[in-house]
């Protein structure tokens, strides 16, 4: 009678947590899954059939199915890594909202700001001429010192003097 009583005891308790971890197993309720949190996942990912359509607003029935295929994917566990994962091996890597950083994609993350900065620096250059012209031709030439003016001048004035005697 003894072991009856311990063996059921044993029993019930093991179909307890059987029941425990099966209801808790199934994970959560599509019903508890909000518009907010499929939207937050939808916002990353663009619309595999139009082009440059994010697919938390998209229309089209399409993307009205992908938004309930996510919710599922949450109701299911999947977190928001995961789904874009399963939509990039569907679809490829065009349905990110940003690009992947691996490849010819780190050039997306390098080149805006390396432009942003060659701008500014040619920009602060013009500026800097714009306020200081460069010389002129004249003002470039170096004055020249004529030393020799005031005795070219006395020379020429004597030969003249020189000539009128001949």
């Amino acid at each position: 009678m003894k072991k009856t009583v311990v063996f059921s005891i044993t029993l019930s308790l093991f179909l307890l947590v059987v029941m425990v971890f099966s209801v808790s197993a199934q994970g959560i309720d599509p019903s508890d899954i909000t518009d907010d949190d499929v939207n937050e996942v939808a916002k990353q990912l663009y619309c595999p059939v139009c082009e440059n359509i994010p697919l938390d607003v998209c229309g089209t029935q399409a993307c009205a199915q992908w938004r309930e295929l996510i919710r599922e994917k949450l109701a299911q566990g999947w977190n928001q890594e995961e789904i874009k994962e399963y939509f990039v091996l569907q679809y490829g890597d065009r349905v990110l909202a940003e690009p992947p950083r691996h490849g010819l994609n780190w050039l997306v993350y390098i080149l805006p700001p390396a432009a942003f900065l060659l701008g500014a620096f040619m920009l602060l250059r013009g500026i800097r001429s714009w306020r200081n012209p460069p010389p002129t031709e004249e003002e470039q030439k170096p004055q020249e010192v004529n030393h020799f003016d005031e005795y070219i001048d006395r020379m020429e004035q004597e030969l003249r003097e020189s000539d009128k005697y001949e």
